[in-house]
Formats: C-alpha cells, sequence, structure tokens
C-alpha cells in the first residue's frame, strides 16, 4: 500500500501546475463562448486580469494587462488611463514575476509543450543576451509606437497585439476562426493574418526545443513585471547566512537567470527544492510558501496544520471558481438583441420576418446623428445601407473608416451610417472625428447610447469592427465582424443593390 501511495503522489499535478490551470479557467470562465463563438461582453471586462490572456479569446471574462496598457497609451492623447498603469503598479509591486511563474495561461502552455520529448537547448550566454530583447519590445512595440500614433495621428495602434502576440493569435483568431459559427470571419483575413501564424507557429516550435521561449524573449509583461521583482511582495528570497554561492540554483534553472528573485526570475520555486542548504524559499511578505519549513523535513505538527490551510484554501478557491462559472455561463447572460418593430410600409409590403440574421429584415430605428439631424431607417428604402459598428479603441475600426467615405462619396445614392458603440469608455467621438477632420465627411455619425441601443438591434457585440449590408428591400444581405476591404465593399454593393 505504502509504495503504490508514493506511486500515485508522484504523479500528482505539482502544486503550481494547480494553479495554473485554475487561473487558466478563471480567466476564461465564460465556457458557453468558446461553443458559441461570442465574445463576453459584460462589465467585467473592463477589468484586468495579472497574467496574459487575450481580451479576443471567446472565453475571457476581463481584460488582457498589456492590451490595456497600449490602448491606455493610444488614448493619452484625450485621457489617461489611470486605472491601467494603476493595476499594472499593484500587480507589479504585490506578484511581480510570480504572475509569469503561476498565474500565466500562455506560461503553461510552453511548459506542456516544452514536456514533449526532443532534443534540448540548454541556456547560455546567447540566451542571456537574447532575453533582452523582450525589453526592446517593451519599449517599442508597447509603449512607443502606440503614443506616437496616439499624438501624431490620433489614430489607436495597439502594436504588439496586432503585428507579434503569439498569445492573442492563438487563443483569439485560432480559437474563433475555427468555430464553424465564425465561418464567415475566414473571408477577411490577409497577409498580416499569415504573419501572426507564422510567428505562433514559431513561437510553438520553438517552445518544443527552449524553455518558456517566448516568456524569455519576447514578452514584454513579463519584461514589465521583471523590473518589480527586487522589491516585489511575493517572489524568492535568499538568506544570505545560509547560502554558501555553489551556483546550483542557477545552473539548473531553465530561465535565464543570473541569481535567484532577479528580473529573470519567474519565481517557479524549483530553486527551493534544488538547494542542499535550505537558504532559498518562496515568500509572500513574511508568510513563507514555499521553504525548507514547509517540506517533508518540517516537524509532523507544522506539515499537518499547514496541509489543512492549503485543504481550505483549495475549497476556497474552487468555490469561487464554481461561482465564476455559474455566473459568467448562467447569471450574467446578455439580454437578447432587440427586435425592432417593422416600419408600416413593410409590413403591408409584406417583408421577410424582423431581424437581424441574413435574410431578415432589419427593423426600423430612429437615431440622433451627431450633426444634430435625426436618421429614421425607414426613410432609406429603396436605398442599398451600410452600417459600420467603430470604436476610437479599435485600430482595425479606424482604419477602415475612409473605405466608407471613400464608398459614400462614389455613391451618393447610398446610404452609410457608422455608429460609435462605446462612448463611456472611450474619448468624446465628437471631439476625435473633428480632430481627424472627418466631420466634412459625407458619411452619417452617431454615437450608441443606452436609449437607443443600435449595437442590440444589429445584433452585435463588442466585437469589431462589424458591418452589416442592407439591400433595396431593408433586408439584412451582410452581418458580420472583422477587417473589410474596398474591394470587398463594391462586392456588397453590387449584390445589396441587385434586384
Amino acid at each position: 500500500m505504502a509504495e503504490i501511495e508514493k506511486r500515485i503522489r508522484s504523479r500528482r499535478p505539482a502544486g503550481r501546475r494547480l494553479v495554473q490551470l485554475y487561473a487558466a479557467l478563471l480567466y476564461n470562465a465564460n465556457l458557453k463562448g468558446f461553443i458559441s463563438g461570442k465574445l463576453y461582453a459584460g462589465p467585467a471586462k473592463n477589468l484586468c486580469v495579472p497574467g496574459l490572456n487575450c481580451y479576443s479569446c471567446p472565453g475571457a471574462v476581463a481584460a488582457c494587462p498589456l492590451g490595456a496598457l497600449q490602448n491606455a497609451l493610444a488614448a493619452s492623447r484625450h485621457t489617461t488611463g489611470w486605472y491601467v498603469f494603476g493595476i499594472l503598479l499593484l500587480f507589479g509591486v504585490t506578484l511581480g514575476r510570480t504572475v509569469c511563474g503561476w498565474l500565466c495561461p500562455f506560461g503553461l502552455i510552453q511548459e506542456l509543450l516544452h514536456k514533449i520529448p526532443s532534443p534540448k537547448i540548454r541556456k547560455s550566454r546567447f540566451t542571456r543576451i537574447l532575453s533582452l530583447l523582450k525589453y526592446v519590445i517593451l519599449a517599442v512595440f508597447v509603449i512607443e509606437i502606440p503614443l506616437y500614433f496616439a499624438i501624431r495621428n490620433n489614430v489607436p495602434m495597439p502594436a504588439f497585439c496586432k503585428y507579434i502576440c503569439p498569445a492573442g493569435t492563438l487563443e483569439g483568431a485560432v480559437v474563433l476562426l475555427t468555430n464553424p459559427a465564425n465561418s464567415d470571419l475566414r473571408m477577411g483575413l490577409g497577409a498580416l493574418f499569415t504573419q501572426k501564424i507564422v510567428i505562433l507557429a514559431v513561437v510553438v516550435l520553438a517552445c518544443v526545443f527552449c524553455y518558456r521561449t517566448f516568456c524569455r524573449f519576447i514578452c514584454p509583461l513579463g519584461a514589465l513585471y521583471g523590473l518589480f521583482n527586487r522589491f516585489s511582495l511575493t517572489g524568492i528570497r535568499v538568506d544570505d547566512s545560509r547560502c554558501t554561492r555553489c551556483g546550483a540554483c542557477v545552473r539548473t534553472c531553465e530561465m535565464d537567470i543570473r541569481q535567484p528573485g532577479d528580473r529573470e526570475c519567474i519565481s517557479c520555486g524549483k530553486c527551493v527544492d534544488r538547494c542542499a542548504r535550505g537558504a532559498i524559499s518562496l515568500q509572500c511578505g513574511k508568510i513563507t510558501l514555499k521553504g525548507p519549513d514547509t517540506g517533508e523535513d518540517a516537524p509532523a505538527s507544522r506539515q499537518k496544520k499547514r496541509r489543512g490551510i492549503i485543504r481550505a484554501l483549495w475549497c476556497i478557491l474552487l468555490a469561487l471558481l464554481v461561482l465564476a462559472v455559474v455566473y459568467f455561463n448562467f447569471i450574467d447572460v446578455p439580454r437578447e438583441p432587440a427586435q425592432a418593430a417593422a416600419s408600416p410600409e413593410a409590413e403591408q409590403a409584406g417583408s421577410a420576418a424582423v431581424g437581424f440574421r441574413v435574410g431578415e429584415q432589419l427593423g426600423d430605428f430612429t437615431c440622433t446623428l451627431m450633426d444634430g439631424s435625426e436618421f429614421r431607417l425607414a426613410d432609406t428604402r429603396g436605398k442599398a445601407v451600410f452600417i459600420n459598428q467603430w470604436s476610437t479603441s479599435c485600430g482595425p475600426c479606424v482604419e477602415e473608416l475612409p473605405y466608407f467615405e471613400q464608398l459614400q462619396e462614389a455613391h451618393p445614392d447610398i446610404v452609410v451610417l457608422a455608429f460609435h458603440c462605446q462612448p463611456e469608455l472611450t474619448p468624446d467621438a465628437a471631439t476625435y472625428i473633428a480632430e481627424n477632420g472627418w466631420d466634412s465627411w459625407q458619411l452619417r455619425f452617431a454615437v450608441d447610447t443606452e436609449d437607443e441601443r443600435l449595437l442590440s438591434i444589429i445584433g452585435g457585440d463588442m466585437s469589431m469592427p462589424r458591418t452589416v449590408v442592407l439591400n433595396r428591400r431593408g433586408e439584412v444581405i451582410y452581418n458580420q465582424v472583422g477587417r473589410i476591404s474596398p474591394e470587398r465593399l463594391s462586392d456588397l454593393l453590387e449584390k445589396a443593390e441587385s434586384p
């Protein structure tokens, strides 16, 4: 029996692995999103989790701190993102790179990939030098480029998320695109998506041979947290009175550390087990989370008390996870999109059922445009109508708005309405439009409000940009999220105007 019990214990997942899995589940508690292919858009999405977890993952219930930082810098010309800066400072001071070792889902994925049997690349002087690359990426792609575009061009540019982030490609793009409900999104893919898929493939392959490739050489969030490692509340501590400077901890560590607890240390705690002198521990303030006085050599009474505390803590955490899953999947359910009434003219004509899906007639609505005039959808019958959902915080939205203006200029007989769907989260849209000189456009601009709820009428969520196209009878022929090209707009116009 003792031998069987020993085997079971040896194959049981380590405590850190369980915490990593727990964090991944908690960050992505919107499990129904993986089935429906829709993003969660509730109030929790305004908050940030500590680790790298893509905002566009269907299961994500909160924002990624790295994406939030880039958006805050992009909006710096108008507002100061005190919340984002404050939360990053809080995570840095309390946890440091412990977040990377314990609370990052993409870190867990990398470690599992590294378990695949293959030749392994050992750390060296070259990998230590290469580990500095992530600080360059932090400075250029997370700070400099978003600030440059915000100050000079007044355009949001989350450069790291857009051009590099393999975590976002895997958790967001790949998961969304493999869902049958989002099959139409694949039509809008282009060279940028191919570039990001290549980056993802290179990182995934590299992680098989090299431990935590992304964390060590690329991740700017890890670089940011690493700056706090020296004085963070939680992290690896070395008792100098016991340490003999044998270097066993540095040699056995798979990260590019020079000493335990430096900026490359992710506080995984492996060095605690390697130290023969018991000089290393994982501390949270004065509380020892892992150390010589918490292991198998500790007094039996202390071990028993510790096991009791750990069991109680896990019960609390599991209860919290269950509550989160129940809340995000069964309680915080978005209201069904409003089914606006069909216009009297449409009812008399006996047209298609009212709705926002292809083949249905979009219900009539009235909204106030930014120039003060009133827009009523029923007045557009007999014309092709393009409705674009956008936001000043959405880089792809801002990039494609000129395409809609060009379409409107080339075809004055059609109607193009662009409504800003985040008035409470972004700089004043009217000011933004005026600063970019868009107020002289023929495009009709509106801001969605709690009263009008255009977002609900078109069946949208906070995924952007979204384009809805109506034919001359007011029927929906296209309703999709994703980038759209001028060529695609021309094709849709031809379809909308066909008899």
